[in-house]
């Protein structure tokens, strides 16, 4: 499979990470514009049909899965070719000129900071509620498109939105997951001094180094 640095998540060193091909399932794993472009959906559905029909989590679902699952399903040259295939795309969707590259070549505009309380990026990720979030999140997955440099800085709650249960009663009952920070698709922000200062979601990288369409967000 691809060679690819190794992503920087706490949890990483705890993941089988030698073995072949897991760095570039941990690539798509954490690349959030596969929420809308679904491209890699049969990947995580190989590895685990139930766990991904339950969640549409990719870093969940990498994280969840036996090594035996991971090594027998790689062995299948078919299923190294379609990673291999969109690990390529990804990276060559990062190294082609977008929109606002092309039309502003030499424009000063670098980075625009989109304040939010709610993004709708993925159901992987849940930090909106309703409208709010959901226009927030079109509107970063439209920058991310575009290239145009707009950096969604956001809230990382400790519990999303709530389940809706019926108790027995015919009662309705709200339920509040814990958002693991470990089992949602983000990487942790850090200052020039290894300090923390949040997590990021990448959209979409480009070749400078910018990723627009990008959510920061803080705990």
């Amino acid at each position: 499979m691809s060679k690819q640095k190794r992503v920087s998540h706490p949890l990483y060193s705890l993941l089988p990470t030698d073995v072949e091909g897991f760095d570039s399932l941990a690539e798509l794993a954490l690349e959030m514009r596969w929420s809308w472009n679904h491209a890699a959906d049969q990947v995580w559905r190989q590895l685990d049909p139930a766990l991904w029909a339950l969640t549409h989590n990719p870093w969940g679902v990498l994280q969840t899965v036996s090594r035996d699952q991971i090594e027998r399903v790689s062995a299948d040259p078919v299923f190294r070719k379609s990673v291999d295939d969109l690990v390529q795309a990804k990276r060559q969707a990062a190294e082609t000129p977008t929109w606002f590259q092309q039309t502003y070549p030499q424009s000063p505009l670098t980075d625009v900071a989109y304040f939010s309380m709610e993004f709708m990026l993925s159901e992987a990720l849940p930090i909106y509620s309703g409208g709010l979030g959901n226009v927030a999140g079109d509107q970063l997955k439209a920058a991310s498109d575009l290239g145009v440099p707009v950096i969604g800085v956001g809230l990382l709650y400790q519990q999303g939105y709530f389940r809706q249960l019926i108790g027995n009663d015919g009662a309705q009952q709200a339920i509040f997951p814990y958002n693991d920070p470990g089992q949602l698709p983000i990487t942790p922000l850090r200052h020039s001094n290894g300090g923390g200062c949040g997590y990021s979601s990448t959209c979409r990288v480009t070749r400078s180094g910018c990723a627009p369409g990008r959510s920061r967000l803080a705990e």
